[in-house]
Parts: C-alpha cells; structure tokens; sequence
C-alpha cells in the first residue's frame, strides 16, 4: 500500500476518539506489534471466508505463525482450513523470483483446489524487496478466469488492528458490489412476512456461536446477505452492497467497512453485540428500529419476550450456583463491555475488565455497566493481573489464552474467553454454554485439591513434631 493510504486507515471517522484534538489512531512504534502485526489482522480477519484460497506470499515461518488461529467455523467448504505459501527462501529473494513463485503458486491453487477466488496476502520481505503482488494477481485473473485479491498488508505497515482495517478496505476495492444477490428461495419465503436483508460486519463464528443467532434472524426475516467473515463465501461478500441494515459485531475492527458503506450505498449501521441477555434482545431491536417495519417490530418484541422467558427460567439453577462469584475480565475490543453485560446476566460481579484494544466508545459503555469507578486494565502482564485478582479477591479469571497459565500457576480458575476457545458463548442459546463452563471451571475438584498443602509437607512437619517432642 502507498503511505497515504496507509495514513489515511489512522484516521478514521467512525471513531469519536477522532474527534478529539489529537485525531486518529495512534501511530505505531518499534515493536508495537509484538503478539499481532498488519498481515496477522488482515489474514485473521479474512481467513474464514471458506470457499476461497488464502496464500501466504512470504517466508513459510509468517505462514506457520498465523494459519487457523481463530476457532471458526464453516458449515461447507473447508478449502479456508489448508495453509498455503509460497515459502520464499533467501535464493528466491536474491534471484528476485518472488513474483514468479508467486503467480505459480496462484496456478496450483486453482489447478488443484477450483476455489471460488485466490486471496494473496503480502508480508515484510516481499514488501520490503519490491513484488508487485497486484500486477501479479491481475495478470493471474485474467489468465485463469478467477478472482484473485491482493491484500497488501506487510507487518511492518503497522498493528493487527490497521491489518483489520486494511482487510476490510480490500474487500470493498476488489469484492463488494460486484454480484447482485439472488432470489430469496422459495423454502425461506413465509406468507404475510416481508425478508429484510442484513449483514454483519466482523462476526468470525467463533466455535460456530454465530449459528445460536441465525435462527432467530431467520424467524424475523431478516436474511442474512453476508457474516464478514465467519461462515462467509467469496458471492456472500460480492453483495454486501444490498444490505439494508449493518450490523458491526466488533468495532475495533472494521468500522471503516460499515462507514463506507453507508456514505457509498446509504446502508446504515449500528454497532451491537450476541454476548449476554440484554445485549441479544438490544441487537435484534436496532434490526428492526432501522428497518422501520411496524410488523417487523411487533414480532421482534413477541420473539425477545418468549426467549428471555426461557432462558431466565433455564439459566435459575445455573444463576444460583454462581451467584456472588467474582469475576476478573481481560480482554479487549467490544468484549471488554459485551462479556460484562454476559456476566452480569449471570448475577457474576465483575471486579475489573480489560481495555487495552477497546475504543473511547467502549469504554463508555464499561462505565454504563459497572458505574463511573470501574476498575480498567491497561497493563495485562501477569504480575499485574494477579495483584488485581488478590486485591479484589477474584474467584475466576476469564481472558485470552495466553494468560491461561499465569492463572493456573497462581491456583485460580480461568476461563478462555477469546477466539481460540471452543465453546460458542453468544446470542440466548450461548448464555447456557457460558453459565455451564462458568460453573465447571469454579466447581472443578482440582482447585481444593491444588491449594491444599502436600502431603509430603504436612507429614515431614508431623515427623519433626514427634522427633522433637521424643
């Protein structure tokens, strides 16, 4: 990407931080993308559309570091699931036969796969020597007859969150409002009920949770036209254009997408989350307060009344076993709030949240959730979680996975809350599965069992004593 491009990403309207003196994203530092660079959030965020070919243009180690590691899901094609690159290696790179290796890598993917297009993904060395990786991916289209995408985002152009951004402005170059979408077919039409078509923008389908929403999308007439990315295929994404509503699941991500789209096509947008009770019913009444159907909005009341009526009375037990537990959340993006509200729903007190990736505009609502003294997190390193989790006796730690082992070396329970899990926690459904891995991880025998002294300490102690009394 050329540098005023890449500036450009920074700043970026959607945000009310830009509004403040000091406008924009802040610039990146020297080693400010340890744990998640640009080519890691463009890959992350695009890697789920699953009938597509993601090739990984680079040294294989950029390949074997970011392949598949969110848990989504597909209920189809699982081409996304194959890791490819073109593994350059130092003689490539001397020889200068990126581009060559590069457009012969398209023809075996294609040759090999038939995938509904070729995404390529740039990285540091190719970037750094010169591959002209859109000539590339243009001449390879035209050639086989395929799409194939250059998504130009080096790790050293910046953070996983400009790699978020720049994935969404790719697909809106080369992808969105290139296909119509087709006729609602005839086993989805229902008499009397008028379909609206919605997309999500930055829903990934973690552990397939996306589809504890869909049937009540569904039930509404609201027909999901694209889930940017998770589930999503290459024609899902090409007819983005024609929502009437977006939703923006995760507004660190890809606000720039839902923006564009509504100065580009008129679509409006609100930002919502699946995570916990209130925050569902919150998602599926904005769908239809924007649509502004009077009958739409009826049936939505009548839907939210009769779900939350049985998942309050399902989730009773759950809630008695974990009332007046204390929870320490961190983690960042929209879930620094939407797991707040999720917990809360569960009569969990939440003593501090993390808000290291999260927006002014997250942050706002924290403070709406839990009071204007909300305890924030910025530094997530170990010895600073545990001195919270002491200070505010926290029963359980719910974060990402790679705090996992600074909570079980500390004897305190943890629970992944990130994309690596394996349970799906959103929308109504979701809410048992959280209550119930809430409730297995505080009532594991193996903390008692932990946090007892062992027992070659206590009879060594024993042995003295009587050694001594003799």
């Amino acid at each position: 990407m050329k540098v005023d491009e890449i500036a450009e990403l920074f700043d970026e309207p959607g945000c009310v931080h830009n509004k403040k003196s000091k406008s924009g994203c802040a610039q990146p530092t020297p080693g400010a993308a340890a744990g998640g660079c640009a080519f890691d959030g463009a890959q992350i965020a695009l890697l789920p559309i699953a009938d597509v070919a993601h090739i990984v243009h680079g040294p294989i180690g950029c390949a074997g570091s970011s392949w598949d590691n969110r848990g989504t899901r597909s209920s189809g094609p699982a081409l996304y699931r194959l890791g490819m690159t073109t593994d350059l290696t130092e003689q490539d790179i001397i020889m200068g036969r990126g581009e060559k290796r590069l457009f012969h890598s398209i023809k075996q993917a294609i040759d090999d796969y038939q995938p509904a297009a070729v995404f390529v993904y740039n990285t540091c060395v190719p970037a750094l020597i010169g591959d002209d990786i859109e000539a590339v991916c243009k001449a390879a289209a035209e050639r086989w007859g395929v799409p194939v995408v250059p998504v130009d985002a080096a790790g050293f152009y910046g953070t996983k969150n400009l790699g978020n951004r720049i994935a969404g402005e790719t697909m809106l170059k080369y992808v969105v409002g290139h296909r119509e979408p087709g006729p609602l077919p005839p086993e989805a039409q229902r008499p009397g009920i008028k379909v609206y078509d919605i997309n999500l923008i930055a829903e990934y389908n973690i552990a397939g949770e996306f589809w504890h929403v869909l049937p009540l999308l569904d039930e509404l007439g609201l027909r999901v036209l694209c889930t940017l990315s998770g589930d999503a295929r290459y024609r899902d994404v090409q007819t983005m254009h024609r929502a009437e509503v977006n939703m923006l699941v995760c507004s660190k991500a890809m606000i720039n997408v839902a923006r564009k789209l509504r100065e580009q096509y008129g679509t409006p947008w609100f930002e919502g989350s699946f995570y916990g009770i209130a925050e569902t019913s919150h998602a599926l009444r904005e769908f239809a307060r924007l649509i502004g159907d009077g009958n739409l909005t009826v049936r939505t009341e009548a839907l939210i009344a009769r779900e939350e009526a049985l998942i309050h009375a399902r989730l009773e037990p759950w809630r008695e076993r974990l009332q007046d537990k204390w929870a320490l959340l961190y983690t960042g993006g929209v879930k620094s709030w939407s797991v707040v509200s999720a917990l809360q729903d569960l009569g969990i007190d939440v003593v501090a949240t993390g808000t290291r990736k999260s927006t002014e505009e997250d942050k706002a609502r924290i403070r709406e959730l839990m009071g204007e003294d909300a305890r924030m997190i910025e530094d997530g390193s170990p010895k600073a979680l545990l001195e919270i989790a002491r200070e505010y006796r926290a029963d359980i730690l719910i974060a990402g996975g790679r705090n996992m082992y600074t909570a079980l070396k500390a004897r305190l329970p943890f629970l992944d809350i990130n994309q690596e899990r394996e349970f799906g926690y959103a929308g109504y459904q979701g809410m048992l599965e959280l209550a119930r891995q809430l409730t297995l991880t505080l009532e594991s025998p193996v903390w008692d069992a932990v946090r007892r002294p062992a027992p070659w300490t206590v009879s060594s102690r024993v042995g003295r004593a009587v050694a001594g009394g003799g």
